[in-house]
């Protein structure tokens, strides 16, 4: 019998719980340069030796937890064709489930222990090809935290049950629960709102959105005046964490817009978000966080390694009310 909603739920935790571990071993006896050995190009990105140690554990975890229950479906950046079927040998029409994951959000700021990753696993139930975010039940991101950092967070959801969160003391290991709260500020004053522009490829066009959008939302700023902060966080699912934790109020992933524009320029688009980046947005949806497409729509895209994906995420609806027609406007104005 295939897994319900609970029991993919609970198996996917004990899966990331022991990923976790492997991966912060591989952090506290390896050096950086190790960790950054044997990049290779995947589907939709690069993929390093320490990728390579989490996507190791976390295919044995499926096999081991999910897959000796039924075939499920298999999506990811480093896998062949960027999918397979679990247990091999299955067929895809046979499985149950379409689980897409990504061992590590955030490779670069791990490696370098400069910022937290996170491991993402979310399931929907299989509806072939058309398969889309918008199908995900069950969600799963866990926290890689630094060789220096005690403490560590998991987030998870299944839909229509809410969010829920918990803290784990690495030392002791003991957990508690985390309350989600995202903020209920209703401007950007003082707060946390970006818009990502982690890499080369039409970092102009996004500084300038940025820019825009603060000067028409925040009018009248006085010299030397901070009123709205960035946190170029390079991992979206670390975005998202922030969102739940009230900590950011806004953030805005528009790299996929530029396509064009930078094309006419002669230029090249950078690294672009990715279903598999976004695949946990059902936590952020259960905890009350809006994620969307900048116009306002749901983001819907099939469940693989290729989109490239843009989403707007509000730590609420007034947040939104505010700056949704702003940012649409600025978009319309610069790119258009």
């Amino acid at each position: 019998m295939p897994l319900t909603n609970e029991q993919l739920l609970a198996a996917i935790r004990r899966i990331h719980q022991r990923v976790r571990a492997v991966v912060v071993a591989a952090c506290e006896s390896q050096t950086f340069e190790a960790l950054c050995g044997e990049a290779t190009a995947a589907a939709g990105d690069t993929v390093y030796a320490i990728d390579r140690i989490a996507e190791e554990a976390l295919l044995a975890g499926i096999s081991a937890e999910i897959a000796v229950h039924g075939p499920v479906v298999l999506i990811g950046e480093g896998l062949p064709e960027g999918e397979i079927v679990l247990p091999a040998g299955a067929k895809t029409t046979e499985a149950a489930w379409r689980l897409i994951v990504d061992p590590i959000d955030g490779t670069r700021g791990l490696m370098f222990q400069k910022r937290s990753a996170w491991i993402l696993t979310a399931a929907a139930p299989n509806r072939g090809a058309a398969t889309s975010l918008t199908d995900i039940t069950v969600a799963v991101q866990t926290e890689l935290p630094l060789v220096k950092q005690h403490l560590c967070d998991s987030f998870w959801a299944i839909q229509g049950e809410g969010a829920h969160a918990e803290r784990t003391n690495r030392l002791t290991g003991a957990s508690e629960q985390v309350e989600l709260q995202p903020s209920p500020a209703e401007t950007l004053t003082h707060g946390y709102g970006t818009v990502c522009s982690f890499f080369a490829g039409g970092r102009d066009l996004l500084g300038k959105i940025a820019d825009e959008l603060s000067h028409r939302l925040l009018a009248g700023n006085q010299r030397g005046e901070a009123r709205i902060f960035e946190d170029q966080y390079a991992s979206t699912a670390g975005q998202i964490a922030g969102l739940m934790l009230g900590q950011d109020r806004f953030v805005a992933d528009l790299r996929p817009l530029l396509a064009e524009t930078v094309r006419k320029r002669g230029g090249t688009l950078g690294h672009c978000c990715h279903p598999y980046d976004l695949c946990t947005k059902l936590i952020a949806k259960e905890a009350g966080v809006t994620i969307c497409l900048p116009n306002g729509e749901p983001v819907n895209v099939p469940l693989d390694t290729q989109a490239d994906v843009t989403w707007v995420g509000y730590a609420n609806t007034k947040l939104r009310s505010l700056i949704e027609p702003v940012l649409k406007a600025v978009i319309r104005d610069i790119l258009l």
